[in-house]
């Protein structure tokens, strides 16, 4: 389930030396800024990925032949973010994460099916990312980050969940993704991209994911959707599971 549907002419289809270089760089960069916002007790690594013989959403049209993406663990499935294409779903089953994160190269590949070589970048936690960093196309993560937030502070947040809501355009579907969450008051939600202060929705709404997606955003949307946020047990920040690299596949 693609939770951001990317933009037609994102790059060129082609990078110079010098700029692909870069491109990967940023992608690192973007990758870390991303899982600092998930918060410690999240399960998040970042893996580098041979893009070298992609003939899909990441070839070299969106991406350069090294590719690095976060992989991260959110209400029992496995999800990724790169910056150009922001987070979509990367588990397809319920019921499998552990076998998921143990080899997620055969996910990788139902995304792109050219991916070649894939390896966990060995990056232990750092410093928090300020606030006024803003990777690409990582509004999933930054709503995540304003729940961290809300939560640390001790700040009321019932029942937080995702809240996706989709737009028709031209070159197809667009999505966002905004924090809804219930508080003594009623129904609240927070658009990072737009301010970390909580938004009252009308309780004439109810429920109608829709007409909240609407309200929040002021103009139509095609659909929206929620996902319960279940949170990730806690566990040592500094302890990262063992798992291998994957080999070079045949032929």
């Amino acid at each position: 389930m693609r939770i951001l549907m990317r933009t037609l002419a994102l790059f060129l289809a082609w990078f110079p030396a010098s700029q692909a270089g870069a491109r990967v760089d940023e992608g690192l960069a973007d990758a870390r800024a991303a899982r600092s916002m998930l918060g410690p007790e999240s399960w998040a690594r970042i893996v580098k990925i041979d893009n070298s013989h992609a003939r899909g959403p990441w070839r070299h049209a969106i991406y350069p032949k090294t590719v690095y993406a976060l992989v991260f663990e959110l209400s029992g499935i496995l999800w990724i973010y790169t910056d150009a294409e922001g987070t979509q779903s990367l588990s397809r089953t319920l019921g499998t994460l552990e076998r998921d994160k143990a080899d997620p190269g055969p996910l990788l590949r139902q995304i792109e099916p050219g991916v070649g070589k894939w390896e966990w970048v060995e990056d232990p936690l750092g410093t928090t990312v300020p606030a006024s960093v803003h990777p690409p196309m990582a509004c999933v993560e930054e709503s995540l980050r304003a729940l961290n937030q809300r939560l640390t502070l001790g700040r009321d947040t019932r029942a937080p969940q995702l809240l996706f809501y989709y737009v028709s355009t031209p070159s197809g579907k667009l999505g966002h993704t905004v924090l809804l969450f219930r508080t003594a008051q009623g129904l609240a939600a927070i658009d990072p991209e737009l301010s970390p202060e909580p938004v009252e929705v009308p309780r004439s709404l109810g429920n109608n994911l829709v007409s909240i997606s609407e309200y929040l955003r002021g103009a139509p949307v095609a659909s929206a959707r929620s996902l319960l946020i279940v949170p990730a047990p806690r566990r040592d920040p500094g302890r990262w599971a063992t798992l291998p690299a994957s080999p070079a596949p045949a032929g």
